[in-house]
């Protein structure tokens, strides 16, 4: 079992600026299929809709060994979270320019959670500055 699935491209894409650990309702052949393997983080985002805030767009893969009784594979899924983090939340997103995504999902305990990022899309110019940023550092440590 992997214990971490993370969103290599938020990372790229966006600027994250906050972030919130989430629980995630899951169904049992959800459960087995990440204990699998081949969690999609593509297209993932959540959204808030009245007063719950759900995730929509991952991709979890149907389980092979599941009854008749089995997911659909990007199902919108409810995120678990206190009243409190869903107000900062809907804050944040009254900005302009901000989202939510995922960044992370990992077991914690028997549970699966879910950490968010409140993010501001990057533009082309600061993925090259980030690139660069980047390149310096990798040349710092090899010397």
């Amino acid at each position: 079992m992997r214990g971490v699935y993370t969103n290599r491209r938020a990372h790229y894409e966006y600027e994250l600026l906050e972030r919130f650990e989430a629980g995630i309702s899951l169904t049992g052949s959800e459960v087995k299929s990440i204990r699998a393997g081949g969690v999609d983080f593509r297209d993932a985002f959540a959204r808030l809709a009245g007063g719950n805030v759900d995730l929509e767009g991952l991709y979890i893969p149907t389980y092979t060994e599941a009854t008749y009784n089995n997911h659909e594979p990007r199902r919108t899924r409810r995120l678990l979270l206190h009243r409190e983090e869903i107000a900062k939340m809907k804050r944040g997103l009254e900005q302009k320019g901000l989202t939510l995504i995922p960044t992370r999902l990992y077991a914690k305990g028997r549970y699966f959670k879910v950490e968010l990022a409140l993010a501001r899309g990057k533009k082309l110019h600061d993925k090259r500055r980030a690139e660069a940023e980047k390149t310096v550092q990798r040349e710092l440590r090899s010397l």
